[in-house]
């Protein structure tokens, strides 16, 4: 268990260092990632951000596991 939460704090870091990097590609406006706008409300949901995220996250504990 302290393991994969030492794991998880390196990711968490990693993706912290690279976030500037990664705005510019694109990751978290992607084609199909919900954004309502009105006049004085704002909802944003990034659906499939939120998919590519878990299916990374998935293969790195996969990988990891083995």
């Amino acid at each position: 268990m302290s393991r994969t939460l030492i794991i998880i704090g390196i990711v968490l870091v990693i993706l912290g260092l690279l976030w500037p990097w990664l705005q510019k590609s694109g990751l978290g406006r992607l084609p199909r990632d919900i954004a309502l706008e009105r006049d004085n409300f704002r909802f944003y949901f990034p659906l499939t951000t939120s998919i590519i995220v878990s299916i990374i996250i998935t293969l790195l504990f996969w990988l990891f596991r083995k």
